[in-house]
């Protein structure tokens, strides 16, 4: 008897342990399809379905293939910002520096990222392409960042272009806006207004020397 009670409890904990096992192990499964926000899926290759960023218990993804981002402040950001453009820029508070997160709490897209708007930390291997860029959150692309407005990076490597502004930290390569920003810069940038942290020029800027971080 006495046996028997010690023995049901064991059972019971290895139960659920295998149950917490085996359900961790198939949340690493990839997916051909997955949706976000989930807890359930992390790795897909094929597409991700973003209907709405995740909030502070985020559980970053890996994505080879294509992530599509629908979250609807995308559509209504661009318009409030346009307000309030010339004193955003003047203060610098596109800039902001958020805090760095590392690649393990980040989502990792390899090919494409297609969105209204991100707000999640990510890093984007390949084409970006969003219509409000990355709002609030640490955003890395090693590729093409193109957006009918603006784009918004705290690093990239490769080229940015949009329409209005392309703003950074840290850019390596060519931006190409009406305005463009860009404080840890190398490279071409070409544009009615241009600033980094070696010169300000009208058109045309460039720098190809290791430079400090200095506010513009």
């Amino acid at each position: 008897m006495k046996a028997q009670f010690f023995l049901i409890p064991i059972l019971l904990f290895s139960s659920l342990f295998y149950a917490s096992d085996t359900i961790k192990v198939d949340s690493l499964k990839p997916r051909v399809f997955g949706f976000s926000p989930s807890k359930k899926v992390k790795n897909i290759n094929g597409v991700l379905f973003k209907y709405f960023e995740e909030d502070g218990n985020f559980a970053p993804k890996k994505v080879n293939g294509l992530g599509m981002g629908f979250n609807m402040i995308g559509i209504f950001y661009p318009f409030l910002l346009f307000f309030n453009l010339p004193d955003a820029l003047s203060k610098g508070s596109l800039n902001n520096d958020y805090e760095i997160a590392p690649e393990n709490k980040m989502n990792k897209i390899n090919g494409v990222q297609l969105s209204l708007v991100n707000m999640e930390p990510t890093v984007t291997n390949g084409l970006e392409i969003n219509v409000s860029s990355n709002m609030n959150t640490y955003a890395v692309t090693n590729g093409l960042a193109v957006s009918p407005l603006y784009n918004l990076h705290h690093e990239i490597i490769g080229v940015s272009v949009a329409p209005f502004a392309n703003v950074g930290q840290k850019c390596r390569g060519l931006q190409i806006g009406l305005y463009n920003s860009c404080k840890d810069f190398r490279g071409i940038q070409i544009g009615v207004w241009n600033e980094n942290g070696k010169r300000k020029l009208a058109f045309i800027n460039w720098n190809f020397k290791k430079q400090e971080n200095k506010d513009l």
